[in-house]
């Protein structure tokens, strides 16, 4: 299974299409990646299609009459789009997606291990830096799992 690591700089071309990073061609191979919303914030989550595959099996085995759960079917298997590299490791985002995530020509691909992320640069650039400032902020609702690491 491909890993995803890192940040890069990248741009649409006038279509919509974003060239992949040579780094991480080889580790997707052949294989489609699947591009969806981000539940929570306004980027895009993008996914090799074997990743792909679990998280949809799982998706679809929630159960449909809790509220929650249809709220996170709707919004990540509705805007789930098939992509397909061209020969020039080209995926052509979704005019609807690029509009949720604010995407116009310098975005943002952050590797998220299995996934990646794909933000507008300018939101990025926002967002992180309201991250780094919240540094001293409450811990109250970090995971306990995150206890005991050490970096």
């Amino acid at each position: 299974m491909s890993f995803f690591r890192g940040i890069s700089a990248v741009n649409l071309d006038a279509k919509g299409r974003l060239s992949l990073p040579s780094k991480y061609r080889e580790g997707l191979g052949e294989q489609s990646l699947v591009v969806t919303i981000d539940t929570e914030d306004s980027c895009l989550q993008l996914y090799p299609m074997n990743r792909w595959a679990v998280i949809e099996k799982q998706l679809e085995s929630l159960p449909t009459f809790n509220a929650h759960a249809r709220r996170i079917q709707r919004l990540l298997l509705g805007h789930a789009t098939e992509c397909e590299m061209d020969s020039q490791s080209r995926i052509l985002l979704p005019a609807l997606l690029r509009e949720h995530a604010q995407l116009e020509k310098k975005v943002m691909l952050i590797g998220q291990g299995k996934r990646f992320e794909i933000w507008s640069e300018t939101v990025w650039s926002k967002v992180r830096q309201e991250w780094i400032d919240q540094k001293n902020g409450n811990s109250e609702n970090l995971p306990t799992a995150l206890d005991d690491l050490s970096l």
